[in-house]
């Protein structure tokens, strides 16, 4: 695989009120360990990808679904029922909206939406 102009991608920022909260929670949810810790930010290195919640000011939770937006989607394997009960008692919500059986959609602590799902593509 080519790559442009040696881009790369790198990480995936999710503003929020508390980033302590949300690295915690993604680190419970996914393994892996801190990268750093700053009073802005916290780099949680999760197994194939670097999540970096970042502290916005008169952070609001998006709304979904309504306003566009990006969300994490989440391969569970086979089971579905049993990491999206361990991704509740985590501290997630379940959307009030699912659209398809194949996947569940949860909001993490800062309201973010991402979808655990049984569906995955074949590794590169």
């Amino acid at each position: 695989m080519t790559v442009p102009d040696g881009l790369r991608f790198v990480a995936v920022s999710l503003d929020c009120a508390d980033p302590e909260e949300l690295a915690d929670f993604y680190l419970a949810l996914l393994g892996g360990h801190r990268r750093w810790t700053s009073a802005r930010s916290v780099g949680v290195q999760t197994p194939g990808l670097l999540l970096v919640p970042q502290r916005v000011e008169g952070y609001v939770p998006p709304v979904w679904p309504g306003s566009p937006l990006v969300h994490l989607d989440l391969t569970a394997g086979a089971d579905l029922d049993g990491p999206v009960r361990r991704a509740l008692d985590l501290g997630a919500r379940r959307a009030d909206v699912q659209p398809d059986p194949r996947w569940t959609v949860l909001l993490d602590p800062a309201g973010h939406p991402f979808c655990i799902t049984t569906l995955a593509p074949a590794p590169e």
